[in-house]
């Protein structure tokens, strides 16, 4: 399978609008484009009827070089905690091979009506257990 096409990986071409006073990318967009990386990988996931819905209690930004308006960024997520009703991300940047950035994303299952959280479904856990490196 070529690499584009692996459900945990995209790519990113640093746009002028993510780009801070300083030339470089702003600490917020590093956080978006994880997002959106999570996002994309989670599309994959196996249909089930009566999920949860899952929203992100936490953010952890490790910068290693600066990032400047049509960088060209792999990324990948991995799997890197499955807890009873949460779920951890890690989202690896690189540019040109290298690391530039690391994103660490918890989302918590929740009821949907309620919001309060709720176990992972058992199916969802097992496809995660394939990301787990």
């Amino acid at each position: 399978m070529d690499e584009t096409e692996r459900v945990e990986v995209s790519a990113l071409a640093v746009a002028y609008r993510d780009i801070g006073p300083t030339g470089e990318m702003r600490a917020a967009a590093y956080v978006i484009h994880a997002e959106e990386a999570v996002r994309h990988f989670w599309r994959y996931r196996p249909p089930l009827e009566d999920e949860p819905h899952y929203s992100p209690t936490k953010f952890e930004v490790r910068l290693h070089q600066p990032l400047r308006a049509e960088d060209e960024v792999r990324m990948t997520v991995q799997v890197d905690k499955i807890g009873g009703k949460s779920v951890g991300f890690e989202v690896a940047m690189e540019k040109d091979g290298q690391t530039i950035a690391e994103v660490d994303i918890t989302w918590t299952a929740r009821q949907p009506e309620t919001g309060e959280p709720v176990a992972l479904p058992e199916d969802i856990r097992d496809w995660l257990y394939r990301y787990v490196p």
